[in-house]
């Protein structure tokens, strides 16, 4: 389902720029929800997300 495609690509792109930046980022991730705790980069986070659409790996 490409809903769950979108939800894996935010949460796995959320999770590598945390793990890039720890002190700029903190996520946590626990069922249905997100939460995030510092700066996203947009443009790395849309790129995972078009990518997610477009069927990337």
């Amino acid at each position: 389902m490409m809903e769950e495609k979108v939800r894996e690509a935010i949460v796995t792109e959320l999770e590598r720029q945390a793990e890039v930046s720890p002190s700029k980022l903190r996520i946590s991730v626990r069922d249905e929800e997100l939460v995030a705790d510092g700066k996203i980069d947009l443009d790395g986070l849309a790129t995972a997300i078009v990518g997610a659409v477009a069927g990337a790996p």
